[in-house]
């Protein structure tokens, strides 16, 4: 029964259903499923999945917008019993991400936050327009050693950079790898500016979050 019901969650994601994802989920934890079972064995491998698809260009991008809203969905609901039940995800390291300061566009970037929760990172995402000091802070508190940084115009990208200068005047520049991504970001910019890696898309960024945290 709980194989059926974490294929059913898994099949939904990818033909980009949150709603029968959000239902399935619900009727796992009312069928006994663990809540580490069902992301570990429906949520996680249905966006790898869609990530895939994404990559080999089966998908687009409205694809995987669909299909991380339903993993954002399922995880909200998870979350709660996660911490009550006291389990944990196995993590493949904790990012802190954001877009800097002056930047209010969400989508990308918390695509990108989506796709490496459902990949085993621990994600701190602060949100948009967020100033370089906020980032040092965050990074100080939750012990980071992976940040990712998002800028979709031109005029706001040098944020990127601010960043990348905050955390070394604060002395944290050798405890976190700087992942820089968003459309007028590319590699020759992530270089010049000192960050560890450049990202064309979600599922990219998942490839280089997971090489940098080795």
């Amino acid at each position: 029964m709980s194989t059926e019901l974490l294929a059913h969650i898994t099949a939904s994601l990818v033909a980009g259903d949150p709603d029968a994802v959000v239902a399935g989920t619900r009727k796992a934890l009312d069928g006994g499923v663990e809540p580490l079972a069902i992301i570990e064995g429906g949520l996680v491998p249905g966006m790898r999945i869609v990530g895939d698809k994404y990559a080999t260009g089966e998908y687009f991008l409205p694809n995987l917008i669909v299909s991380a809203s339903g993993m954002k969905q399922a995880m909200a609901l998870l979350g709660p019993e996660l911490k009550a039940r006291r389990q944990e995800l196995k993590s493949s390291g904790t990012v802190v991400i954001g877009t800097v300061r002056g930047d209010i566009h969400e989508i990308g970037k918390s695509l990108v936050a989506t796709m490496l929760a459902a990949n085993g990172f621990e994600v701190h995402d602060l949100g948009v327009d967020v100033p370089a000091d906020t980032f040092v802070t965050r990074v100080r508190e939750t012990g980071a050693t992976l940040v990712g940084l998002s800028a979709l115009l031109t005029t706001t990208m040098h944020g990127q950079k601010d960043v990348i200068h905050a955390l070394e005047a604060a002395g944290l520049r050798g405890q976190v790898k700087v992942m820089v991504g968003g459309a007028p970001v590319n590699k020759k910019w992530a270089d010049d500016i000192g960050a560890d890696g450049w990202a064309q898309d979600a599922v990219a960024a998942v490839d280089l979050a997971t090489r940098l945290a080795v």
